[in-house]
Order: structure tokens, then C-alpha cells, then sequence
């Protein structure tokens, strides 16, 4: 009987750390890449792609593009510079770069270039093809085509907290400037409020 105990003793903390391991478990649901998910209140996926949508459609619908189309008789060239995050939490600012682009490549109102950094690359592909390239294929320094405006802009937090609730503010401005000119030509913003309550609150 008192060997039984004694297994019985054993046996339950083996038990308990079985079912413990196993509520440790993470469940993995997968959803649509565009299906909205706020899971901390944090800036997220779904903030950075409604953000850039609405955004290059206001960019888009404003005068500028139409006085360049008719004082030009073409499409504007646009690259988009730098978007700093001087929010208090890390924001990855590539991604929302990358939004962007996308949109306003796909609109197909204005034409893009490369940022610098890929610039630097390409340039090296171009290098090593006029030593390395047949005569055909080659590609030559020089030709590459001057970028008329730029897209700058910075991301700004706001964070509101008491008693177990929070509030984040995000204000996120973005500014097109004439190249040669240093004109800004649109000025756009966007603000985001979330509130998190007490049973999400995450500092």
C-alpha cells in the first residue's frame, strides 16, 4: 500500500508538467494576409497598408499631378526618400515604404525610380556587365532617369495611460517635394487612435 502511495506521488508532478508542457502549446490559426488583426494596439500590418491606400489616393487627386501632366506632357517621375519613425515603439518604416510603392506603382499615374540603395546595386550590376556583357546585351552608365519629386515623411506617437487603459495616437505626415525646386507641392496626414483596455493593455 505504501508502495503504491509512494508511486502515486511520483507520478502526479510527472502529470502536472505533461499538461503544463502541453497548454504551452501555441495554437496557429492561418488567415487572410489582409484580414485586420490588432492583437497589442501596436502599430501593425494593417495600419501600414490602410495608411499608405489612403494616403496615395489623396496624394494622387490633387492638383499638382495635373499641372505637371499638362505643363510637361507626361507622367511625373517619383521616389520616395525617407519615412522616420519618431514614435516611442519600433515600427519597421521598410514596410510601410514597401506599401507605398506598391501603390503608387499600381496606380499608374506616375512613373518610379529606385531608392539609393538600390540604386547602389543596380549600378554595380551596370558596372560589371560593361566588362563582362556582350556588346548586345550590355547595358550603359548614364541612361538612368532623374526622379522629379520625392515622398518624405516621419511617423509620431502619442500614448495616453491610467489606471490599466491606454490610449495610442499616431499621426503620420508625408510630404512630395519638387526635386531642383525644393518645393513641397502636397502635404498629407493621417492620424490613427486606438484605445486598449485593461484586459489588452500591453506597456
Amino acid at each position: 500500500m505504501n508502495l503504491q502511495h509512494t508511486k502515486t506521488r511520483l507520478l502526479l508532478p510527472l502529470f502536472a508538467l505533461f499538461f503544463l508542457l502541453a497548454g504551452c502549446n501555441p495554437t496557429v490559426t492561418r488567415v487572410q494576409s489582409d484580414t485586420v488583426t490588432d492583437l497589442s494596439g501596436k502599430w501593425n500590418d494593417t495600419d501600414s497598408r490602410l495608411v499608405a491606400e489612403e494616403m496615395v489616393q489623396d496624394v494622387l487627386s490633387r492638383a499638382w499631378l495635373t499641372k505637371f501632366n499638362r505643363s510637361k506632357g507626361k507622367a511625373p517621375t517619383v521616389i520616395v526618400g525617407t519615412v522616420r519613425n519618431l514614435s516611442h515603439e519600433h515600427i519597421n518604416t521598410r514596410t510601410f515604404i514597401a506599401d507605398i510603392e506598391r501603390e503608387l506603382i499600381n496606380s499608374g499615374e506616375v512613373e518610379f525610380v529606385a531608392s539609393a540603395q538600390d540604386r547602389k546595386e543596380v549600378r554595380g550590376e551596370v558596372k560589371d556587365q560593361d566588362l563582362n556583357a556582350s556588346e548586345e546585351t550590355r547595358k550603359a552608365m548614364g541612361n538612368e532617369v532623374g526622379a522629379d519629386f520625392m515622398l518624405q515623411g516621419s511617423i509620431n506617437t502619442i500614448v495616453d495611460a491610467v489606471s490599466g487603459e491606454q490610449a495610442r495616437f499616431y499621426q503620420i505626415d508625408l510630404t512630395l517635394i519638387e526635386l531642383g525646386t525644393n518645393r513641397k507641392v502636397w502635404v498629407g496626414q493621417k492620424k490613427i487612435k486606438k484605445t486598449i483596455e485593461k484586459g489588452g493593455f500591453r506597456l
